[in-house]
């Protein structure tokens, strides 16, 4: 009976110790990548140039690409993709509707 009284403490105590490195090991992350994003230079980009009397109409987001639904004067509607690290513009899918 005294050898479970012992290794249930010793137990309890590896729990506690275990959930501890835990916790400090998240919080050393977190601080850690904190610091890297306050620290990083201001972002700018160039002006993204769109047709006179064109509208952005959606955005969309993805792994380093920016996609903007842009609806033109005549009606018509273009997808403009964006390098979102540079701003640059990668290229223009034209969207027509099917006869």
């Amino acid at each position: 009976m005294r050898t479970l009284r012992v290794l249930v403490v010793v137990m309890g105590v590896m729990l506690v110790a275990g959930i501890a490195i835990l916790i400090g090991a998240i919080a050393g992350r977190v601080s850690r990548s904190g610091t890297a994003l306050t620290s990083s230079s201001p972002f700018a980009a160039p002006p993204i140039d769109l047709p006179q009397g064109a509208r952005v109409e959606t955005m969309a987001v993805g792994p380093e690409r920016l996609v903007v639904d842009i609806v033109l004067p005549d009606g018509t509607r273009q997808l403009l993709i964006l390098d979102v690290a540079t701003g640059r513009r990668l290229g223009t899918i034209p969207l027509r509707t099917a006869p």
